[in-house]
């Protein structure tokens, strides 16, 4: 049996806690052509430039639903009517006017924590806080969750690499036949009675109608609602992770609540939610000396890439400073992580997913007690591709109240974020 390659080794469960090691070796080689006929790419430069070119694809690569699976200009149609609702220019507030009922959550789901000195970071806070906004921002009922969480654990396994059989994508295939029907009736529900919700936006309009089916309607808010939370889960995840691991970071977005926005940013580069991207070349490509034929599978190792030395100095050291536009010796390119992947299927959920982070790790670095890890590494679901702690186990010391926040400085932070 010939030995397993580099990336075979990174698909392995075994290496999930520290797959940095082998995209360090991964990157002698920027395109390597895989047993299966795939291409894998790993450094900065070039999966930036893949990820603008027009001449790769995410049809019938990409196993989600919505307008990530589709190429322009069809993504670019589907895209642009949910954004209407969604964001600048036509709705700036949507996203910047949840602050205040983040900040809620938040400090319900610690206040929760109280009177207990073991806690489990994932399923305590991490999973609940973006599965609450995203039902908030659609207008999904909550209580439907033990529902739709099953559809998106097997929609989700359908990204994994290792599960791409045909049992998994039938699987997945069910999850979203099932979950577009959830939302066909919760679609009537919306239309004979408005909310103020992103979904009631969407159906209410004239120009929904004009620029997207029903069934697109349908298919993309599943795609909001599985996407909408289990990027954010890991990000928050891996965001206290690393936090736990470089205390005098903790430490000092407790004293400096805005250093959080640093923070964040750094982490999306240091320990990205999600690692690795799939798409089909259209036509022959030409990248560092190697054709990529038409019809190949590539797959873009981003975590790879946002730990690139030729594109970030020192970049296996967690160092939020780095982002920090007014130092002197600051290189500009180091701010383009990616984190939040890019090109035309930039991460349609990123100002979300950035406010509901800042919001948590300030939160969190605030009010609990001198946390440590109880499991370092702690375990780790086994997806390579959303890659985050399946449970985050911590020991405190107690949980500060939630009082005087003003004093604290966490309403300025929410004031400064959105």
């Amino acid at each position: 049996m010939a030995a397993a390659s580099v990336f075979e080794q990174i698909l392995d469960p075994m290496h999930r806690a520290d797959p940095y090691p082998l995209y360090r070796e991964l990157r002698k080689t920027p395109v390597v052509r895989e047993t299966d006929g795939s291409f894998v790419v790993s450094r900065y430069r070039d999966i930036v430039a893949l990820l603008h070119d027009p001449r790769t694809s995410s049809r019938e690569v990409v196993t989600l639903p919505g307008f990530i699976s589709k190429d322009s200009p069809e993504h670019d149609r589907i895209r642009r009517v949910i954004g209407r609702h969604y964001g600048p220019p036509h709705t700036p507030e949507r996203i910047d006017g949840m602050a205040p009922d983040l900040l809620d959550v938040v400090t319900g789901l610690i206040d929760r924590l109280a009177g207990r000195t073991e806690v489990d970071l994932v399923d305590d806070f991490a999973y609940p806080l973006p599965v609450t906004a995203i039902c908030r921002l659609l207008g999904v009922p909550l209580e439907d969750e033990p529902r739709f969480h099953a559809w998106a654990d097997a929609i989700v396994e359908g990204v994994d690499p290792q599960a791409r059989d045909e049992p998994a994508r039938r699987k997945g295939a069910a999850a979203v036949a099932e979950m577009s029907g959830y939302f066909d009736t919760l679609v009537d529900a919306h239309r004979a009675m408005p909310g103020q919700d992103l979904l009631s936006a969407m159906i209410t309009d004239a120009h929904t109608w004009e620029g997207m089916s029903r069934s697109e309607l349908l298919s993309n808010a599943c795609l909001l609602l599985v996407a909408g939370h289990e990027t954010t889960v890991n990000l928050i995840a891996n965001g206290m992770l690393t936090l736990l691991r470089h205390p005098e970071m903790l430490d000092r977005i407790r004293r400096e609540p805005d250093f959080v926005i640093l923070t964040v940013e750094e982490l999306l580069r240091y320990e990205p939610p999600v690692h690795i991207l799939i798409r089909k070349a259209l036509d022959d490509i030409d990248t560092t000396g190697t054709t990529i034929p038409a019809g190949a599978t590539i797959r873009l190792v981003l975590a790879s890439g946002s730990r690139d030395p030729d594109h970030v100095r020192e970049p296996d050291r967690f160092d939020p400073d780095r982002h920090d536009l007014e130092r002197v010796e600051f290189r500009p390119d180091e701010s383009q992580h990616l984190g939040f992947g890019g090109g035309v299927h930039h991460c349609f959920g990123a100002p979300l997913a950035r406010l509901e982070t800042q919001i948590a790790l300030t939160e969190l670095a605030r009010r609990l007690e001198h946390p440590r890890l109880l499991a370092d590494p702690p375990p780790y679901r086994p997806n390579p591709v959303l890659r985050g702690p399946r449970h985050l186990p911590v020991a405190l010391d107690g949980v500060r109240t939630a009082e005087d926040r003003r004093t604290r400085g966490t309403t300025g932070l929410v004031e400064s974020v959105s």
